[in-house]
């Protein structure tokens, strides 16, 4: 036992009230600007391509497809699967894009520690 303890008497290690208060205003803030930074993705928009420039998405912060161009040249009654294919292989690209910069953006407010493990964070 440490000098100055009793049996049964365990030590405080408790934070005092104002360190709880201070990290409770810390955390509000970087709430705070998490929800800046969501409405500023938000309105980010990203776009990809698919077979050369034949199929051209955008989709925005919200992961909305807001934009779908397809080269003329691309569509083949005769074969509906490969347009199908470069469809989804351009969305799947943007959605993985926007994922990545979102999280690029996070990693900036919570300093890397995305998984803290605290509701609303």
């Amino acid at each position: 036992m440490g000098k100055g303890m009793k049996a049964g008497k365990k030590p405080k290690n408790k934070p005092s009230g104002g360190d709880m208060q201070k990290q409770l205003r810390q955390l509000q803030a970087m709430q705070a600007e998490m929800e800046a930074t969501q409405a500023a993705l938000a309105e980010k928009e990203l776009t990809t391509t698919a077979g050369g420039g034949a199929v051209e998405v955008t989709v925005n912060g919200n992961k909305e497809l807001t934009k779908l161009v397809i080269d003329k040249d691309v569509v083949d009654p005769d074969d509906v699967e490969m347009l199908q294919d470069l469809v989804m292989a351009a969305v799947n690209e943007a959605l993985r894009q926007m994922d990545e910069l979102a999280e690029q953006e996070m990693n900036k407010v919570t300093g890397g520690f995305g998984g803290l493990g605290i509701p609303g964070l």
